[in-house]
């Protein structure tokens, strides 16, 4: 229960007593009715409670605030939601690392072709992981499963001789 004066955001929103068992208290405190709300328009307070019920009490934080954060953003996109978030970011980030990049080769053509060598490789990183999330965009990249260590730094190096061979031809 909030408090012995105040129920719960939930149980005020459902019309009813708040209870010690209460499992909504801990996550929707009165002052955060709103809260409450949204997660009841995308999910239903019934699917919470049930969801709520079957987690371990370690996780139902976690899984509030989730949902929170996930219902605020449906009803801001009802098509998109959070996917949309993070797609726009997605395209943001991309759009200034390659502005970056130009920067940075403008500024060495005022130092020279060999300051280049670290950025090309850069560039070169930030590119693969670019067309590996496009690959499998659920994929967790950068893990390296399946192959050594050792090849895979070997690769690495190969294709940046490659790539800064490349840089100093231009």
């Amino acid at each position: 229960m909030a408090s012995s004066n105040f129920p719960c955001a939930a149980c005020k929103f459902l019309r009813r007593e708040c209870t010690q068992e209460c499992v909504f208290a801990p996550y929707f405190p009165p002052d955060q009715p709103q809260k409450l709300a949204n997660v009841h328009k995308v999910f239903g307070v019934s699917n919470l409670s049930k969801l709520l019920n079957e987690l371990n009490p370690t996780q139902r934080e976690d899984a509030v605030k989730s949902l929170a954060y996930e219902a605020e953003a449906r009803l801001r996109d009802p098509i998109y939601g959070i996917v949309g978030q993070i797609s726009i970011l997605q395209t943001k980030l991309k759009k200034i690392q390659h502005e970056l990049f130009n920067a940075r080769k403008e500024l060495c053509t005022f130092v020279g072709p060999a300051g280049m060598i670290p950025v090309a490789q850069q560039h070169q990183a930030v590119q693969q992981a670019h067309a590996q999330q496009m690959m499998n965009p659920f994929e967790i990249s950068g893990m390296g499963l399946g192959m050594p260590p050792q090849s895979q730094i070997m690769i690495q190096q190969q294709q940046q001789m490659h790539e800064a061979q490349q840089w100093l031809q231009w």
